[in-house]
């Protein structure tokens, strides 16, 4: 797989649940990506594919995943000077109540 024209750094999130926040901070403005397993290969085989995010002016700034399941978060220099330094960290849901089970 060559992957994109341009450098970026992965961060593989593995399994998430909706509503988990993501804050990302960056050294310098940059693309955060947010998408799923499946989008993450259409990234690195260079297809269309679609994401959560967009151009990060500021940092730290923080994401929202929309649905449960695996997800990919890429921090990338598209359009940019440089791969900016970069650092995640999950955040649980405020509104995320542990469930206790009935006996």
């Amino acid at each position: 797989m060559a992957g994109p024209n341009f450098r970026y750094k992965h961060y593989d999130l593995q399994s998430q649940r909706a509503g988990t926040v993501i804050e990302v901070t960056l050294s310098a403005v940059n693309n955060i990506r947010l998408m799923t397993a499946a989008n993450f290969q259409r990234f690195t085989e260079k297809l269309d594919f679609k994401y959560v995010g967009g151009v990060a002016k500021k940092s730290p700034i923080r994401l929202t995943v929309p649905d449960h399941g695996h997800w990919h978060l890429i921090v990338d220099m598209e359009g940019h000077n440089g791969l900016a330094e970069s650092s995640v960290k999950l955040i649980n849901s405020p509104n995320h109540v542990p469930q206790k089970r009935a006996s």
